[in-house]
């Protein structure tokens, strides 16, 4: 009650000072900024930094007065993983007035409140409420309350600034909060997004491992066991069910384990590894020979016969064993698909995995518990044979297609120029080529069965094979424009980028946007390195682009332009379906060049180091920033609280937000003008 007594005062005293006033907006004078910093052990302090315009204050803890004064109360929203250590207490320069016979405490400039908390878990979210007052020699404004958020452990980005116009979490002018969406909850967003295409493409990898030879031979046998074994009908169904959900089990177990030991930034990191990739491209190599029949890949026979002895129908332990044997020995099948899934999975973050494998289970569970509840539909089933073969074979043509992209990955990362544009679109010309021949039966391996004939004795192709093999041919044909520098926007998420394309890798600058300038000021940092790396849509358009946060900002200082600060990476599949999806549409691109200054800034480009008098260690990123890379990844984490990619944020030549939230990946064409719209709409009128 005493506190809704003063914030009524303080509002009534307000108003009749306000009454001969000419109406007017006030803004908020201050600008607050969030800070996690560790103490000792899982012991942290929470800091509240508040920086205050000039002419006005903040009120201290206990600020005196006659109680009309509110003085800044944080509530941390209570969660039993939390201990609040000691009461919030205060650091800074704090000020003792008399104004108009009434003393006050508070404090010009800047403060830092702190909580102490103790935390049962270091990787969460602590959310809660601040309540604070400001006033002026004239008058003072009401009381706001604001929402705040700080991440601790390894998914957080809660840590102090490094610069002033730094704004790590709330952004400047907190009042704009609650009316424009900041882009940690757009970055929430577009995970969201993510992980439901992943949980969708793992369901369909799930269902497609259903039809290898491994698993598809197994359904009606296990059907069969578990029917003809139960006493009843429903014992079937229910025993069947057991079945399934111990796969799902299984597998959502693993991804879980994947997430909890790897966490989601060292997931990623992984998957930009040039020697991952390696590793990936020689795994998939191996996976991609075995599927067309040279050897066959099998685990320990040895882990086979363990969980073999213990299944059964005696108990729940004897069906989960009978599912863990079935994982097991269809490893061979079902390797090749989870290991691409565990890849995509990073871009999910630490619950991609898990997501992934859950989507992976159910699609491969589903059919034992289909065919369970309705049997006869097991005498429809078509019988295993040579079909499943050429169901290997084709897989094992597509792991040697996505084996390139983690060799070009690894390729791009160190600049060795083993596998560029050309050659990449060339192999995968002749591996489409040799798909459409195999699926019209006229290229054997060694393991196909005869060709089936028909009632004249002749060979005959079905019709889905037809449609398959021209699907093929039809890719291969699609692909072939691409040996003379075709764009190919289609696929240029998965195909090296164009400046790796002998035309225009070159070193003369070829035909993109580094042969010239924009306004008479070419873009000079970086340039010979990175210029390779940039997308065929800028190349053919003639954009240029900086790949230099300061260079970008002097640009448009002088040409009087607003800045699109491209947040990429040199193997972002989004990155690039955004360049060709989007980029590439004559409305968006006329924009770009003549209303914008673009600064494309790779946050996984480390073969550029530091000088070390540059090099520090960044508290957003909890590791050392010695590489170009790190220092575009450091300055979107700590400038605009975002960590993926793409995202793009838009500033004036100083660094000033035009617009609170950023863009992250979305291709709706007309949603990136609308925005762009706004942001020059916001440049004109600043």
């Amino acid at each position: 009650m005493t506190k809704i007594f003063k914030v009524v005062s303080v509002l009534l005293l307000n108003l009749l000072s306000l009454s001969g006033a000419v109406a007017q907006m006030i803004e908020d004078p201050t600008e607050w900024k969030f800070e996690a910093r560790k103490i000792d052990g899982n012991k942290y302090d929470l800091i509240f930094h508040c920086d205050v315009k000039n002419g006005w204050h903040i009120y201290s803890l206990d600020p005196g007065g006659d109680g009309t004064f509110l003085p800044p109360e944080f509530n941390i929203k209570k969660n039993p993983d939390i201990k609040l250590v000691d009461p919030v207490r205060e650091e800074g320069k704090i000020i003792h007035e008399t104004i108009e016979d009434i003393g006050t405490v508070h404090y010009y400039k800047n403060v830092d409140y702190i909580q102490t908390v103790e935390l049962a878990n270091e990787d969460m979210t602590i959310t809660g409420e601040y309540t604070y007052m400001t006033c002026n020699d004239e008058t003072c404004l009401p009381p706001k309350t604001l929402d705040f958020s700080i991440k601790v452990g390894n998914g957080g980005m809660a840590a102090a600034a490094e610069k002033k116009n730094d704004t790590v979490l709330t952004g400047t002018a907190p009042q704009d909060i609650t009316t424009t969406a900041d882009p940690e909850q757009q970055q929430k967003t577009q995970q969201n997004k993510s992980l439901l295409w992943l949980f969708l493409a793992a369901l369909a990898g799930g269902i497609l491992a259903v039809l290898t030879p491994c698993v598809y031979a197994m359904i009606p046998i296990t059907v069969s066991f578990f029917t003809k074994r139960s006493k009843t009908r429903a014992e079937g169904i229910r025993n069947a069910f057991t079945y399934s959900l111990s796969i799902i089990f299984i597998f959502t177990v693993l991804g879980i384990l994947i997430s909890v030991i790897f966490g989601a930034n060292a997931l990623n990191n992984l998957s930009t590894n040039w020697i991952a990739n390696m590793v990936f491209f020689i795994i998939f190599i191996i996976f991609g020979v075995s599927f067309l029949g040279a050897f066959e890949i099998t685990l320990p026979s040895s882990w086979t016969s363990k969980t073999d002895s213990k299944a059964g129908l005696s108990s729940f332990g004897g069906i989960f064993f009978m599912a863990l044997t079935l994982v097991i020995v269809s490893f061979s099948c079902t390797g090749p698909i989870v290991g691409p899934l565990l890849v995509q999975s990073v871009q999910g973050g630490i619950a991609g995995p898990a997501v992934g494998m859950l989507g992976f289970s159910i699609g491969l569970a589903m059919p034992f518990a289909l065919f369970a509840v309705f049997p006869g539909m097991l005498n429809k089933m078509a019988q295993s044979g040579g079909w499943l073969n050429q169901v290997k074979v084709v897989l094992g043509f597509l792991e040697l297609m996505l084996a390139l992209k983690f060799l070009s990955n690894a390729d791009l990362a160190m600049g060795w120029r083993l596998l560029d544009r050309e050659i990449f679109i060339a192999i995968w010309i002749v591996l489409a080529v040799l798909l459409g021949i195999y699926l019209l039966g006229k290229l054997k391996l060694s393991h196909d069965d005869a060709t089936a004939k028909n009632i004249y004795g002749q060979e005959y192709v079905s019709i889905f094979k037809l449609f398959l093999a021209i699907v093929s041919f039809t890719f291969a044909v699609y692909l072939l424009p691409g040996m003379w520098g075709a764009p190919l926007n289609g696929m240029s998420q998965f195909l090296p980028p164009m400046g790796t394309f002998d035309q225009f890798g070159g070193g003369a600058g070829g035909g993109n946007g580094h042969g010239g300038d924009v306004g008479g000021i070419k873009p000079v940092k970086y340039v010979d390195e990175m210029k390779i790396y940039e997308p065929p849509v800028v190349i053919q358009a003639g954009l240029v682009t900086f790949f230099d946060y300061d260079e970008a900002l002097a640009a448009a200082k002088q040409l009087d332009k607003p800045v699109m600060l491209d947040f990429t990476g040199i193997n972002c599949v989004n990155c690039r379906k955004m360049e060709s999806q989007v980029w590439s549409k004559p409305e968006v691109m006329k924009r770009l060049k003549e209303d914008f200054v673009v600064a494309s800034l790779y946050c996984d480009y480390d073969k550029i180091a530091l000088p070390e008098n540059e090099q520090f260690f960044s508290a957003e990123l909890n590791s050392k920033v010695k590489t170009l890379g790190d220092w575009n990844e450091h300055l979107q984490a700590s400038k605009f609280n975002a960590n993926t990619q793409p995202f793009y944020f838009f500033v004036d030549g100083d660094g000033n937000r035009l617009v609170e939230q950023g863009y992250g990946y979305d291709p709706d064409v007309q949603a990136f003008i609308d925005h762009l719209d706004k942001v020059k709409e916001n440049y004109k009128n600043r």
